[in-house]
C-alpha cells in the first residue's frame, strides 16, 4: 500500500491501530511520529488511548517548537526530534513495547535476525541502548546516539524498542520482523540450541512475458489468494517479507506472491503470473518461485503451496528439532509425518523438497527457514498451516506442564484406515 497521497495524521492512526490490535503496545504504550518534507514532526499524543486514536488526535509540532492540537504530544518527544536531527534519511520513528522485545530488553539481550532468511535485511542494523527516565532529553541523546552511528531498531533497556525508516511503513516492518524473531527464540529455549542460518536462495531472473488474456479461474485464484494472505497475517502466521503463496493455474503456469511484498495490503492484482518460467512483466516474483515451480511440474497432486515462518514452528526450525504430529488426530490427519530438511539442502539442491513431498507427506520443516505446507487446494494448504502452528505451540506448552505423550502406532494405523489416508 503506498501512503503518497494519505495525510501523516492517517498514516499514525493506521500504524497504532495495526500495533495495538496485534499485541504489540497497550491502550497507553508506544508512540510514533513522522517528519514531513517542511519539517514538521506529526506525533502521537500523551495518555490518550491508543485502541481508538482519530487523525484529530494527533499532534503537529512545526520546526520552530510550536506545539498545534488538542492533546500534548507524546512524553517521548525529545528522542523522537533527537533522532530527526542527526539522521537526514530518516522520515519515520516508531516506539512500541512487544511483550517479546521487551522480555529481551529487561535480560539486556538482542534478537539475533540472523537466524531466518531475510530478517536481518528487513531489521536492519540492531543496537542496543542502556536505560534512562521516559521522556527525559538524556534517554533522548542516548537512542539518537544510537541512531547516529548507523543503528535502524534499538532494544531499550528494561523499555521496549525504537525503529527508525525512511516511511513509517519501513519502520513498522522493522518492529514486526525484530518482534517475530524474539518470539521465536524464546519459543525455541525449551526445545534446544538455535542453529545458525547457512547459506540463502539464489536469486534467479526472469524473462518477461506479457498476458493477452486473463482468464475468469484466473482472476478467482487471484482473489482467493488475496484472500488468504489477509487470513494468514490475521492469525499472525506470517509477518513482513517472511512467506510465499503459490497455485496453479495450468501447465508450467502458476501464480505467486511478489518479492517483499506487504502482509497487511497485497491485494490479488499484486499477485504475479508465472508462465513457463517467465514473468509477469513489470511484476518481481518471490524468491521461492523456482521451487514452487519444480513442486508444480513434478507433483501433480498439488495445487496449492503455502511457506511461512509462524514463531512457534520456527523454535522447531531454528532448533532443527522434529515436530511431532501424533498429538491429536486433527493434527496427524492434517499433518501426517513431518519431514524435516536442512537449509543447505533447500538452498542448494532443487529437487530436494520434491523428493520429499507425497501424497503421504504433504508438510516440511524446513531448518530456519520455515513450514511449506501443500494442498489440492489454497483452503486444504492453509489448514494445514495452522493446523501445524496449532501443533508447534501445543506442544511447547505441553513440554512446560510433562512429557509429551504421543498418539502410539496402532492409534495411528486406525486413523490412516478410518479416514481413508494414503
Amino acid at each position: 500500500m503506498s501512503f503518497s497521497y494519505v495525510h501523516p495524521r492517517n498514516i499514525l492512526v493506521q500504524t497504532i491501530q495495526r500495533l495495538y490490535d496485534h499485541g504489540m503496545t497497550t491502550t497507553s504504550g508506544g508512540n510514533l511520529s513522522i517528519k514531513d518534507d517542511e519539517g514538521n514532526i506529526w506525533i502521537t499524543p500523551s495518555g490518550i488511548d491508543k485502541g481508538s486514536l482519530s487523525p484529530e488526535d494527533i499532534v503537529k509540532v512545526t520546526p520552530d517548537g510550536e506545539i498545534i492540537g488538542k492533546h500534548r504530544p507524546s512524553c517521548e518527544l525529545p528522542f523522537h526530534r533527537s533522532v530527526y536531527g542527526l539522521r537526514e534519511d530518516v522520515k519515520a520513528v516508531l516506539h512500541a513495547h512487544s511483550p517479546a522485545l521487551v522480555a529481551f530488553s529487561l535480560t539486556g539481550r538482542m534478537p539475533d535476525p540472523n537466524l531466518i532468511p531475510g530478517a536481518a535485511k528487513v531489521c536492519g542494523k540492531v543496537a542496543f541502548a542502556e536505560y534512562e527516565i521516559p521522556g527525559s532529553e538524556k534517554l533522548g541523546k542516548i537512542i539518537a546516539a544510537e541512531f547516529a552511528n548507523g543503528a535502524d531498531s534499538v532494544i531499550m533497556e528494561n523499555h521496549g524498542a525504537v525503529m527508525a525508516g525512511a516511511s513509517i511503513a519501513e519502520a513498522f516492518a522493522r518492529f514486526e520482523a525484530l518482534d517475530y524473531v524474539a518470539r521465536i527464540q524464546i519459543n525455541s529455549t525449551s526445545l534446544g540450541e538455535e542453529k545458525p542460518l547457512l547459506g540463502k536462495l539464489k536469486k534467479q531472473s526472469y524473462s518477461e512475458f506479457i498476458p493477452h488474456v486473463v482468464s475468469a479461474a484466473e482472476c478467482e485464484l487471484r482473489d482467493e489468494m488475496a484472500t488468504f494472505r489477509a487470513r494468514c497475517y490475521r492469525q499472525r502466521l506470517l509477518f513482513s517479507g517472511s512467506a510465499f503463496l503459490s497455485g496453479r493455474l495450468g501447465e508450467d503456469d502458476f501464480l505467486i506472491t511478489p518479492a517483499n511484498f506487504e502482509p497487511m495490503y497485497l491485494d490479488s492484482l499484486g499477485m504475479v503470473r508465472m508462465y513457463k518460467g517467465m514473468r509477469e512483466a513489470g511484476k518481481n516474483p518471490s524468491s521461492g518461485t523456482m521451487i514452487c515451480r519444480n513442486i508444480f511440474n513434478k507433483c501433480p497432486w498439488i495445487n496449492s503451496i503455502i511457506m511461512t515462518r509462524p514463531p512457534y514452528l520456527m523454535a522447531f526450525a531454528v532448533t532443527g528439532t522434529p515436530i511431532d504430529s501424533r498429538t491429536i488426530p486433527e493434527s496427524y490427519i492434517m499433518m501426517r509425518d513431518v519431514p524435516i530438511l536442512k537449509a543447505e539442502e533447500y538452498f542448494n539442491n532443487p529437487n530436494a523438497v520434491v523428493e520429499l513431498l507425497s501424497p503421504s507427506n504433504p508438510v516440511i520443516l524446513i531448518e530456519n527457514c520455515g513450514i511449506l505446507t501443500t494442498g489440492r487446494t489454497l483452503l486444504e494448504a492453509f489448514d494445514r498451516l495452522e493446523v501445524s502452528e496449532f501443533t508447534a505451540k501445543c506442544i511447547i506448552m505441553a513440554g512446560k506442564l510433562g512429557k509429551l505423550n504421543p498418539i502410539n502406532q496402532q492409534q495411528v494405523d486406525d486413523i490412516i484406515a478410518d479416514f481413508k489416508l494414503p
